[in-house]
């Protein structure tokens, strides 16, 4: 098989995790740095950045590297070590027993007492342009490839749930309409911000606790074990989406921003009311019907996606109230 038809170029590399990654993508085989000496997998910017890369082998790649490494068995051996600190301290973060109730009461209650830090509110209130223009480039490490993380769980699924969450997939690609794509509507507000649109132009400047959110995805669905995981973490970007996205939008209003700026917000405050429906009924109280086992991996994956998220928007704001950027600086040398 032919290297990747990716023209992105591989990023530098943060410590020696990321740094055995690259050299394996290179061709090179060298020995595996210990993992079990990262003191907090959630933000680890090494750690975060080695898993990425893992994971981008079955997205889009970068140019150099063999599309046959998606299944090397080295690189797919480090990537479980990498996976092991990363579930760990996941379970850590997420401790808590499910109660009496049903899953859609349990649900709603992680949710009504979450009590992590409002970006949202922020940003509508007193953020400013260039803060926004931050806020843009760390969401689009997820947004960018909107819905194609959760679309793996489509086929390890089976009945209502099933159908559930391709009623929500198919909204999220529009409906086989490119232009609709939440992907591709994300892509149109970077732009007018001033913003590169481009898939993953902006890795190297990702903190890991940013990476975090979009590996949590990845991990959950590439491993059909997590497939309860992954749609736990999907139902809580459908119940926490709405308020925040009408903030969002009614920040780039206030900064002057155009109607095709919002347009991304906008859509989904129309959209995600009803998909919070489908999600936490149809979805998840339908997959936990159908097999009670995956009930606690449905909370698992909610607290999990609630976890990284808080970490992230902790780490946003606590640089800006310092009056610094919470992207990473521009490194300086090739990928090594």
């Amino acid at each position: 098989m032919n290297a990747s038809s990716s023209t992105r170029a591989l990023p530098c590399s943060r410590g020696p995790l990321s740094r055995h990654v690259i050299r394996l993508l290179q061709g090179q085989r060298t020995w595996a740095p210990q993992v079990e000496l990262i003191a907090d997998p959630l933000v680890d910017d090494d750690l975060q950045l080695a898993l990425y890369l893992c994971y981008e082998l079955h997205y889009r790649s970068f140019a150099g590297v063999s599309d046959e490494l998606e299944w090397d068995v080295t690189l797919l051996a480090f990537r479980a070590e990498l996976e092991r600190a990363f579930v760990t301290r996941l379970l850590e973060e997420s401790a808590g027993l499910p109660g009496s109730q049903s899953l859609e009461g349990e649900l709603t209650d992680l949710i009504g007492s979450a009590e992590g830090p409002s970006l949202s509110s922020y940003l509508e209130e007193e953020g400013s342009l260039e803060e926004m223009r931050e806020f843009a480039i760390h969401r689009s490490a997820y947004q960018r490839k909107e819905a194609d993380p959760h679309t793996w769980a489509i086929p390890r699924l089976d009945g209502p749930a099933k159908a559930a969450l391709i009623r929500i997939q198919a909204d999220e690609y529009g409906f086989g309409n490119y232009e609709e794509m939440h992907q591709h509507l994300f892509g149109i507000t970077m732009r007018e911000l001033g913003l590169d649109p481009t898939y993953g132009a902006y890795l190297e400047r990702l903190p890991g606790s940013t990476l975090a959110t979009v590996n949590v995805i990845s991990l959950f669905g590439l491993h059909r074990g997590w497939r309860g995981a992954l749609v736990g973490h999907l139902t809580v970007f459908e119940m926490t989406s709405v308020v925040p996205m009408a903030r969002y939008s009614a920040a780039l209003a206030r900064l002057g921003m155009s109607e095709a700026a919002r347009r991304f917000y906008d859509v989904h405050i129309a959209v995600d009311a009803e998909h919070e429906k489908i999600a936490l009924n149809d979805m998840a109280g339908a997959l936990a019907r159908q097999d009670a086992a995956l009930g606690k991996d449905i909370l698992f994956g909610a607290r999990a996606a609630l976890a990284v998220e808080d970490r992230q928007a902790q780490h946003l704001l606590d640089c800006w109230t310092e009056g610094a950027s919470s992207l990473r600086p521009l490194a300086s040398s090739a990928a090594a």
